[in-house]
């Protein structure tokens, strides 16, 4: 039996264009709706398999506001058993006090007899970018730890993870229990049926505060990359347009002139 605990995260689900806020510490959510990112949604489903094949349970935790619970809702309608949520202010927190309140809640759950085999998150933070929290989250419980995962399974005393590397695909072997980021695409993740929605509304979810005063991110700003070009520049038509080409192609450096 594999207990997994698999975090996510409220974000902005911008489909569009990306606006920041005020202060260009994050994105400004006003005008659009908040989901979790494509990696989490598939740390959910791998910690669902992984539960389901070794008789397990999943945990899901988030840290954020209140808002939050519509997030770990989605979670438990889909296969997650029971839920967490710190409420806190996300703007206020780093990496550093995100892996360290993950790292409380998975020691208080030891302390009541409710272990972790395998921890799982998104590989980075799909509103800040952030990459840090599975490796310090490891270091903190002393586990291994392995990023850019596609797919995870669980046999006997080690964990198998699949991710793709330069030359294909790469194998890890981690003795149980171990930390695991994943990335999107090795699994797609299900959807909730109607039965699933109905049990999450009654599935429990502890309610925690924060604990200490946050470090926080140092981040000096978020930056947009430049807007692409909205205006196009016809060179000519048929034959006419090959010394245009050319030209261009010069001024580019692909050819010498």
């Amino acid at each position: 039996m594999s207990n997994v605990l698999v975090c996510v995260k409220r974000v902005p689900d911008v489909s569009g264009e990306v606006l920041l806020s005020d202060n260009e510490q994050s994105v400004d959510a006003r005008h659009v709706g908040f989901t979790v990112s494509p990696h989490e949604e598939c740390a959910v489903e791998l910690a669902t398999q992984v539960a389901e094949k070794t008789g397990g349970t999943v945990t899901v935790l988030s840290i954020g506001t209140p808002d939050a619970m519509e997030q770990l809702r989605a979670s438990l309608a889909v296969g997650c058993t029971d839920g967490v949520l710190v409420e806190a202010d996300p703007e206020r927190l780093g990496p550093v006090d995100v892996a360290a309140t993950i790292a409380r809640v998975v020691r208080a759950r030891e302390e009541t007899g409710t272990t972790y085999d395998l921890v799982l998150l998104g590989n980075d933070a799909a509103d800040t970018g952030d990459f840090q929290v599975p490796v310090r989250l490891a270091h903190l419980l002393d586990r291994p730890v392995v990023t850019g995962i596609a797919t995870v399974e669980v046999s006997g005393e080690r964990v198998i993870a699949r991710g793709d590397g330069p030359d294909g695909t790469e194998i890890y072997e981690l003795p149980i229990p171990a930390v695991v980021a994943v990335m999107e695409g090795g699994v797609s993740p299900r959807y909730p049926s109607i039965p699933g929605r109905m049990k999450a509304k009654k599935a429990p979810v502890e309610t925690l505060a924060f604990e200490g005063e946050p470090v926080g991110s140092g981040r000096v700003r978020l930056t947009l990359p430049p807007r692409r070009p909205s205006t196009v520049q016809i060179l000519g038509r048929g034959a006419d347009a090959a010394p245009a080409v050319v030209d261009l192609l010069v001024e580019l450096g692909v050819v010498s002139a």
